[in-house]
């Protein structure tokens, strides 16, 4: 069957065109991840560091001094199972109110999305020796002989002993190792995705992650500060302890 010549071109405008307005429908919008950080509702800043306010489910009075942590490869997945992956990692130190909002440099499509996630640390991919300049500078580097890479988390502070003498204490995340030396071995993974659940994306969107930081001593271990303390770098088993306790760290609220 011969089509007519102008019917084609009717049929090529009509088709174009709408191509053309769905792309136009189509908006991007930048990302703002604000990290905020509370003890078990209650809200935590750097004016909170050295005092002792806080008892783990253990029962020990502590405070914090410090507190650091990394997060990477930000994404974002569709309702319909695609994904949007945002390359790149943000060093979250509750001393420095700049490092608390963290703004990937790759626009995203605006509308509803099914979860939001990231990565605490790096993937064993990712978490290569020396290789990242500012975190370098921070000195966030693992000694290579406890397998290297970066740390995952720093805190510190002070906890009350039962003699009630203050004892300093360095909960430290790193990728777990055993066999310390030139060849370690690594038991497990220790960073771990948090998945956070469905966000809707507009413009200029803000996100607020929300970490409790009582959770790192108390599900499914709870923490006794007696004898996990300090030199937890090399202890592999307190190591897996705290990605076990990581699990339930991180929330999600969304401002509109």
């Amino acid at each position: 069957m011969k089509l007519n010549p102008l019917f084609l071109t009717f049929v090529t405008i009509i088709l174009f065109g709408c191509n053309t307005d769905l792309k136009d429908n189509t908006t991007q919008s930048t990302l703002s991840i604000k990290f905020v950080h509370h003890w078990d509702g209650i809200q935590l800043t750097n004016s909170d560091f050295n005092l002792f306010n806080y008892t783990n489910s253990y029962g020990t009075v502590l405070s914090i001094e410090r507190l650091r942590y990394l997060i990477s490869d930000v994404v974002l997945t569709k309702n319909n199972g695609q994904t949007v992956v945002l390359e790149g990692y943000s060093l979250v130190d509750l001393s420095n109110e700049n490092s608390l909002e963290y703004m990937p440099t790759d626009l995203i499509d605006t509308g509803a999305y099914s979860n939001i996630s990231f990565i605490f640390g790096f993937t064993n991919e990712k978490n290569t020796d020396g290789g990242y300049t500012d975190l370098n500078s921070e000195s966030w580097n693992v000694p290579s002989m406890l397998g290297g890479g970066y740390h995952f988390m720093q805190m510190d502070g002070k906890f009350l002993t039962g003699d009630n003498e203050e004892q300093g204490y360095n909960y430290h995340a790193i990728r777990a190792a055993d066999n310390h030396g030139e060849t370690p071995s690594f038991p497990q993974d220790t960073f771990f995705r948090v998945d956070l659940g469905a966000v809707t994306v507009g413009g200029d969107a803000e996100v607020n992650i929300a970490m409790n930081i009582a959770e790192w001593f108390k599900n499914p271990n709870t923490w006794n500060l007696n004898e996990y303390n300090q030199m937890l770098m090399p202890n592999s088993e307190a190591q897996i302890k705290m990605y076990e306790n990581g699990q339930n760290v991180f929330t999600l609220n969304l401002n509109d």
